[in-house]
């Protein structure tokens, strides 16, 4: 039998579920069983009511509104607990077409991927600022970079992933997890796709993106993040070799001026370049430490999920397969 749980991030949403809810699937080709979950993330309005009354199958609480990613990772360790195969992430606020659920599933119900991203149509969404618009392909092309996939859009949140991949996942930032699930995925070997899938209206501004400048300081963040903490070789040898290759000249041109009998004139020459040089080697030196570290957490990444997935198996019974 095959599970699939659909689950809801939300936090004052009872103004949305309504219109998000009814249209959700309760049967999906090639799935014997589907549920809902909705993860409340603290709400003061009547999120929870509402959700019950609608049908929901599942809510899980937060005791205090925790942000984004901790709302995701408590979705999926619900839905892991709960006994599904396949999980699906969508918005509260029906910013995606639930028609396009069984595009999501069809890859993993084929065994063709274990993580698959919905793409949408950016380029044609009306209330994308051009800003919006280049941020998200700038940090679309940051993960490819990173997690040597192809993911056309790595900020959507409508998505589905196997058990296997779900139980791989975890998340350490606290704005959102739509970039480090999918690097840590394809890290892990795991088959990612992307399929086209449509949008609705907006139904209500994004909570995620409070002003422009907000948007651009958290998005150039993110993906300055990505690259120190999953290329750091490449994050900090660009710059360490850049200063040091200065240095170098700075410190030829100083030789230069003392073989023609000058050299006492540029002393700040060769104060200049030996400042540049010991920065560049710090630098490169905190790149080859951040590749260290950045090893050891695969370790500790692997020791995380064999622990999760014994879990899994006293509580649920089952037998999760190796991936």
């Amino acid at each position: 039998m095959i599970k699939l749980i659909i689950q809801i991030p939300c936090f004052n949403e009872e103004a949305s579920l309504p219109v998000s809810l009814p249209v959700l699937p309760r049967t999906v080709p090639g799935v014997d069983v589907v549920e809902w979950l909705i993860i409340d993330d603290g709400s003061t309005d009547r999120t929870v009511e509402v959700a019950r009354e609608l049908g929901v199958d599942h809510v899980v609480r937060m005791k205090r509104n925790s942000g984004l990613a901790k709302v995701f990772m408590a979705g999926l360790d619900a839905s892991l607990r709960l006994g599904a195969d396949i999980i699906v992430n969508t918005d509260a606020d029906n910013q995606y077409c639930a028609d396009d659920i069984p595009k999501l599933v069809d890859p993993i119900l084929e065994g063709r991927a274990d993580y698959v991203i919905g793409a949408r149509p950016i380029a044609d969404i009306p209330h994308f600022s051009p800003i919006k618009k280049a941020l998200q392909k700038l940090g679309s092309w940051a993960v490819r970079v990173a997690s040597n996939t192809e993911v056309p859009d790595a900020p959507s949140g409508f998505r589905a992933m196997s058990r296997a991949c779900a139980l791989r996942l975890n998340v350490n930032t606290e704005y959102t997890y739509t970039i480090e699930t999918i690097i840590q995925a394809g890290r892990a070997g795991m088959a990612i796709q992307s399929v086209d899938i449509r949008v609705n209206e907006d139904l209500r501004p994004s909570r995620l993106v409070k002003s422009i400048a907000s948007y651009v300081r958290r998005s150039l963040v993110t993906i300055a993040r990505v690259f120190m903490t999953y290329k750091p070789m490449k994050f900090f040898m660009v710059p360490g070799v850049t200063l040091g290759a200065a240095g170098v000249l700075v410190g030829v041109r100083y030789l230069y001026y003392l073989t023609i009998g000058q050299g006492t004139g540029h002393l700040q020459s060769l104060v200049l370049a030996a400042i540049l040089i010991l920065t560049g080697v710090q630098v490169a030196l905190f790149g080859l430490l951040a590749e260290l570290i950045g090893n050891n957490r695969k370790i500790l990444e692997d020791v995380q999920w064999r622990t999760r997935r014994l879990e899994l198996e006293t509580e649920t019974g089952r037998i999760e397969k190796d991936s």
